[in-house]
């Protein structure tokens, strides 16, 4: 956006001296004559910038000219960098310290940069979570992230998907992740992934640890994504799907449709299409209706087939007479 490409001209001119334009459009990859038009609009909000033509010339600002980016807090600083996730922001108890942070950012910046960052903030609202999703507990989040921020090992009370479902474990948060709404504790030993909302209860330690020296959170996060993706769909169904059943496809599923779909006589199409599991795909192939058929395997296939038995002997006849709701006792 050219409201933050600017700022980014100011603070690289700032930081770094003296710049010529070709180095600047290197730095934003952009093109040299998009840097022209940008230190116009400077020029223009009054900004004092110049250039000096030459072998050694260049883009500078006059001397002693700082932006007025002063004033804030080690809490708004870490709120600014949530600044596109107010809701994020907030879970982290940084809400009222993002407010602050953005509005001296905005009483900051030249007038044609303010604008611009007023209209953005009219016109765009980020809000990451699907409508299905529902509320996380997400009580000891603060607590996850307080460790986080001082390398300090915890004490858990953490709920799984398998057997024993409850179990004790002491961590070393790494750090945190927002994916899709949920919050993700990466920590030691492993490290591991943890769901913050499934933790049920949370003891603080005083003893201190320090991450591997070679951990990088965004790298670990890329790899799990990879190798949770690589487990996810190791079964595969073939089935037939009728236009309005492609069309509903999305993700993997879309994407195998289109390598292995093939359209038969009656315009419906056969595809090879990866399945989680049984139970998943269950579920799945009942939503899109009769709009659908499995051919594949079979102990799906009959599944399918049981649960429309089912149903069909359950709809075959009228509705029972639904009876009156009893009044509450005095």
């Amino acid at each position: 956006m050219k409201s933050s490409r600017l700022l980014s001209i100011l603070l690289l001119l700032q930081n770094r001296g003296r710049l010529t334009a070709a180095q600047l459009a290197a730095e934003l990859e952009v093109s040299v004559r998009t840097v022209y038009r940008d230190v116009e609009a400077l020029h223009a909000a009054g900004v004092p910038l110049y250039g000096d033509a030459g072998h050694a010339g260049g883009y500078r600002l006059l001397d002693g000219y700082r932006t007025r980016l002063t004033g804030f807090t080690s809490t708004e600083a870490d709120a600014l960098l949530l600044s596109g996730a107010p809701g994020p922001a907030a879970d982290l108890g940084l809400g009222p310290s993002l407010a602050a942070a953005q509005l001296k950012l905005r009483a900051a910046l030249p007038a044609e940069l303010r604008a611009q960052a007023t209209r953005i903030a009219a016109r765009f609202h980020l809000d990451a979570p699907g409508w299905y999703t529902e509320d996380a507990d997400l009580r000891f989040l603060r607590q996850v992230a307080d460790a986080v921020w001082h390398s300090r090992a915890i004490e858990v009370r953490y709920r799984r998907w398998k057997e024993p479902t409850d179990v004790d474990r002491r961590l070393e948060p790494y750090g945190l992740v927002l994916k899709a709404g949920r919050w993700y504790a990466v920590a030691g030993p492993g490290p591991r992934t943890y769901r913050v909302d499934q933790i049920l209860a949370l003891t603080p330690t005083a003893e201190g640890f320090q991450p591997p020296p070679d951990f990088d959170l965004a790298d670990y996060w890329q790899r799990h994504q990879a190798d949770f993706h690589a487990r996810l769909h190791q079964e595969e169904a073939t089935v037939r799907l009728s236009p309005a059943a492609a069309a509903r496809l999305t993700g993997a599923a879309a994407r195998a449709l289109a390598a292995t779909g093939s359209t038969e006589t009656d315009g419906w199409t056969r595809a090879v299409l990866p399945v989680e599991s049984v139970d998943q795909a269950h579920a799945f192939f009942l939503s899109l209706g009769a709009e659908a058929e499995v051919l594949a395997p079979a102990a799906l296939r009959a599944r399918l087939a049981e649960t429309a038995a089912a149903l069909a002997v359950r709809y075959a006849g009228p509705a029972p007479e639904a009876e009156p709701p009893t009044a509450a006792a005095p």
